[in-house]
């Protein structure tokens, strides 16, 4: 199943929302299933690139001019090597989302707890929104 996921990009000043088509291996029927997939798929890739980081790796004048207008220029150096553990991402996750961390938008409509079903169908577009506390103090 293709779907389409709005992320933010960190490198383009333009476009800075931009849509990435998603290969779902099933069709999920939760909101947990969708969760659960969306980590899986996440980790499986982390591991991997993992695996085939070169030693050395060097930039090339885009990459660093790109980088430069992010605000960092640096190699993508990962210097834990330890790999990720599915079940504890997928863990984490579901626990992050039913503490009201993130939301999750289906063809613009949320999907929250307390609605855990739902109808993911061919080319629908998902939206993760991540929240963050604000700092400050109460006066």
């Amino acid at each position: 199943m293709k779907i389409y996921v709005t992320v933010k990009s960190l490198a383009k000043r333009e476009a800075f929302l931009e849509k990435v088509e998603l290969q779902l291996t099933k069709q999920p029927v939760t909101i947990v299933e969708l969760i659960s997939e969306l980590v899986s798929m996440n980790v499986r890739a982390f591991n991997q690139r993992q695996e085939i980081m070169p030693f050395v790796q060097f930039l090339s004048k885009e990459e660093i001019t790109q980088s430069g207008a992010a605000g960092k220029v640096g190699f993508a150096a990962g210097y834990n090597e330890q790999k990720a553990n599915e079940e504890e991402a997928i863990k984490t996750a579901i626990q992050a989302f039913e503490d009201g961390l993130f939301k999750v938008f289906i063809n613009d409509v949320e999907h929250g707890v307390e609605s855990p079903s739902i109808q993911l169908n061919e080319g629908d577009q998902l939206v993760l929104i991540k929240l963050t506390m604000l700092a400050g103090r109460m006066w």
